[in-house]
């Protein structure tokens, strides 16, 4: 009788622990979704030192922040020391899951202004990168009516690759995204807004620049080292289609011009963006009559829910500013 009665205190105790461990965060507080939009710009910054500016807010309060949520949370999110800032495997998840919660906290207020018919609060809008240089490209005209019409919503403008965007709207990170068509999602909705002219690029010690007979078909470039885009885009599709030779990877435009810059590498750029390298005599077209493709940029929105009333005004600013004219 006293093994059975001191054993059974034991087997309460060690199975009431994990449970405890397990409800360690209990209810979310509006302190709570502090800390983890502190601990969102941390991990965005790269460290705390740059989230203290992006916050405005001292070094030891965001250090204090971080401690509080790793305590509340039970959980180490990052390393910090001489080998700089890192996220822990666990810290990773935290993150992933903040974004998802901070989307939907932000849908949640979209809603509440859309039934009290009014627009307020933020819009995260994400553009390709090199928009603003292009002539076709009216984002500032829609961007001004916008703000125009919606005085009291905050925008967000963020600049990011193609997939990161796409998976940035459908899940919630950003209510609206202008892309280069490249495939369709069922999870999007499209609307065409401009387009783009890509030329084929080198620079000037690249022994393509200044030559007297320009290369008169792929098959006389696939020799010569190409810098691509490392993800699904129009860019990559042609690459593959022309079969060049992916000899160096970039994840933006700027990476691509520094690649053709070096003068070893032949690369797609926009024309209209290029055009600064070229009147400085930094790099030249290659036969832009036949080494060109065009890029239809559209703007998206995630179809499964009704998107909030700012996100609809923009998109139909976006639609406006480039039917005008």
């Amino acid at each position: 009788m006293h093994v059975r009665t001191s054993a059974t205190p034991a087997k309460i105790s060690a199975s009431a622990a994990p449970a405890r461990q397990r409800a360690i965060l209990g209810q979310l507080s509006d302190m709570d979704l502090r800390l983890l939009q502190v601990f969102k710009s941390v991990v965005e910054c790269g460290g705390m030192a740059a989230a203290e500016l992006e916050l405005n807010i001292g070094a030891s309060t965001v250090s204090r922040h971080m401690k509080d949520l790793e305590t509340r949370l039970g959980l180490t999110l990052c390393r910090r020391g001489r080998g700089g800032f890192a996220l822990t495997a666990e810290g990773q998840r935290v993150y992933d899951e903040t974004l998802r919660l901070l989307a939907s906290v932000r849908g949640f207020r979209d809603s509440i202004d859309d039934i009290h018919c009014r627009m307020g609060g933020q819009l995260a809008v994400a553009i390709f990168d090199k928009t603003a240089s292009n002539p076709a490209a009216r984002i500032g005209q829609a961007i001004a009516a916008f703000s125009a019409a919606a005085p009291d919503v905050q925008l967000q403008l963020h600049v990011g690759s193609i997939n990161a965007i796409e998976r940035g709207v459908i899940d919630g990170s950003y209510q609206v995204g202008i892309i280069p068509a490249h495939r369709n999602s069922h999870s999007l909705a499209y609307a065409n807004l401009f387009a783009e002219s890509m030329l084929l690029y080198c620079g000037a010690d690249h022994p393509l620049f200044g030559a007297s007979t320009p290369p008169a078909g792929w098959q006389a470039v696939r020799h010569y080292q190409f810098a691509g885009l490392g993800y699904h885009s129009p860019n990559m599709e042609l690459s593959h289609q022309a079969q060049l030779r992916r000899a160096a990877t970039g994840f933006d435009q700027e990476s691509i011009a520094t690649l053709i810059l070096s003068g070893r590498f032949l690369g797609f750029l926009p024309d209209h963006y290029a055009e600064a390298f070229e009147r400085q005599g930094r790099m030249q077209a290659v036969n832009p009559a036949l080494f060109r493709y065009n890029c239809q940029f559209v703007s998206l929105m995630r179809r499964s829910l009704v998107p909030a009333r700012a996100a609809q005004a923009f998109a139909q600013c976006l639609q406006d500013a480039h039917t005008a004219g």
